[in-house]
């Protein structure tokens, strides 16, 4: 039980973080010209690499010993979670983020990567500093016992909400407005923030 609370914490956060996220358009435009599981194993290493690298550095930055230094972090971490969520109900520039993230994917289809090291390359790269990999970073400092969890729980996540963009996509987009997905992912963000500081205080006290 104990391994699996962190494997479903995780994977919530990051599945509906994903929901209607760049990286999930991305994965649309691919689904057109390339099979499926070429695209989610791109998903799959992408997510390794990417949010296993935040899991882990968080998971090491945890393991400071200072009690102060922990707190802050924390505290700091938990306030980027509910900025993100506020963040996330402002209206948003859709055409630039659009229009960025093609040049960005023109670039590596001259490398001649193949499609599975080309999502992969493009994961790691588009999901640096992007709410999801903050929201693995701050898992990896809440339990950083259970590294092998979180990382699984993330990948597991990506995979699944990108796998419904492929194969549910014009369902889900007649039945569930993106707006409404924008909303359910804010508000997961604003919960887990809030939650987070109230549990750090509490134990502070």
């Amino acid at each position: 039980m104990n391994l699996l609370y962190p494997f479903i914490i995780s994977f919530s956060m990051i599945f509906f973080a994903e929901l209607g996220d760049k990286t999930q358009l991305l994965v649309l435009s691919f689904s057109t010209k390339n099979r499926a599981y070429k695209i989610l194993i791109g998903v799959a290493l992408g997510t390794f690499f990417s949010h296993g690298l935040a899991i882990l550095f968080g998971s090491q930055l945890a393991s400071f010993s200072h009690i102060s230094f922990q707190f802050y972090l924390k505290l700091f971490t938990y306030f980027s979670f509910i900025f993100f969520g506020i963040i996330g109900f402002l209206p948003k520039k859709t055409n630039t983020n659009t229009s960025k993230k093609t040049s960005f994917f023109k670039v590596f289809s001259h490398l001649h990567l193949g499609t599975i090291g080309m999502i992969a390359i493009s994961i790691i790269v588009g999901e640096l500093g992007d709410k999801t990999f903050l929201a693995s970073l701050g898992l990896g400092l809440e339990y950083p016992l259970y590294k092998f969890s979180l990382i699984c729980g993330s990948i597991v996540g990506m995979v699944l909400s990108n796998l419904l963009a492929i194969f549910f996509g014009k369902f889900l987009s007649h039945y569930l407005k993106p707006s409404i997905i924008s909303i359910l992912s804010n508000i997961i963000f604003l919960v887990f923030g809030i939650l987070g500081i109230l549990g750090l205080f509490i134990n502070f006290v």
